[in-house]
């Protein structure tokens, strides 16, 4: 049997394969970057100036306070997990080829959207501009195969 999104959402949730499933899946949400700091830090650590700095100020220069603070006020946005319901509706939903959207549709997947991204998107007539929501629920439906 191939380990797909279908595999995993009709698999128990209290086995081992799905917990480990889940904690890689977490695992690799937490080695993101949270924010400007921690893009920040990763470069200094490629260059080779984060030896530098600790070598020259000692290994408290202040460099974790001010990641965190760059973090805080520069976060990037980390997706929450889909529900068991809203994984099975988007499911659905991405599996049909369609040409329009109802407005009740809509509706659901901004609610979603909102909901896992930290977002305040509102109901919009404009194709364009709902697409960014439909590429972005797309791609974290997509995750879970």
């Amino acid at each position: 049997m191939e380990k797909d999104e279908e595999y995993y959402a009709n698999l128990d949730k209290r086995t081992k394969e799905y917990k480990e499933w889940k904690e890689t899946f977490e695992q690799a949400q937490e080695e993101q970057p949270k924010g400007l700091g921690d893009t920040i830090e990763r470069i200094a650590k490629v260059t080779g100036i984060k030896k530098v700095v600790e070598f020259v100020a000692g290994e408290d220069c202040g460099c974790d306070e001010r990641k965190t603070k760059l973090n805080e006020y520069f976060p990037y946005n980390k997706a929450e997990c889909l529900t068991e319901e809203e994984y099975h509706y988007l499911k659905d939903f991405y599996s049909k080829n369609r040409v329009s959207i109802s407005p009740a549709q809509q509706q659901e997947l901004i609610k979603i959207y909102n909901r896992v991204l930290h977002y305040n998107q509102e109901m919009t007539n404009c194709a364009s501009c709902f697409k960014e929501v439909f590429k972005r629920l797309e791609k974290i439906i997509n995750i879970y195969k």
